[in-house]
């Protein structure tokens, strides 16, 4: 059994951990799409495209977050919600994880669900909190992560503190 597959075995886990990805982006140019191949955009909300390629790659540049402050939910548990667009480096997949890293080691992840499997650009709404696994005040490395041949197949990665 890979580690996706391993990671989604116990079904207490899954509860409230599924998020759907959303939007295809048939407006984004080719070119666009180049300049963040590979790459996880995390963001306050959807990126307007510019009336130029430039524009556009200037927009999701600003767009971008290296640090996310959480709020309390009502339990007065840390919670984290935002907003990513991955341009992927391989299509084809249908379910995804969104995987959060720390210090090498895996903390938590994310189930996406019907993806698209054409789409080579995704974007949806992730909310995490403390209590799927991550802490305030760290570092992480996020992994759009999918199963390929018994193998995970990393597609988008980024870097995001939580405060």
């Amino acid at each position: 059994m890979t580690s996706f597959a391993r990671r989604f075995v116990p079904a207490v886990v899954l509860v409230g951990l599924v998020a759907l990805a959303g939007n295809a982006f048939a407006d984004l140019s080719p070119k666009v799409i180049k300049a963040f191949k590979g790459q996880l955009i995390v963001s306050d909300g959807p990126v307007d495209a510019g009336a130029t390629d430039k524009d556009t790659i200037a927009a999701y540049k600003a767009a971008r977050k290296k640090e996310l402050k959480g709020t309390p939910n009502s339990d007065d548990v840390q919670m984290w919600n935002f907003h990513y667009t991955a341009f992927l480096k391989k299509k084809g997949f249908s379910s995804l994880a969104l995987e959060f890293h720390s210090d090498g080691k895996f903390v938590a992840d994310k189930r996406l669900t019907g993806v698209d499997p054409s789409l080579t650009v995704i974007e949806g709404d992730i909310s995490i909190s403390e209590d799927d696994g991550p802490s305030k005040g760290k570092k992480y490395t996020l992994k759009l992560v999918a199963e390929q041949g018994g193998k995970d197949v990393v597609l988008a990665t980024t870097t995001l503190s939580l405060e």
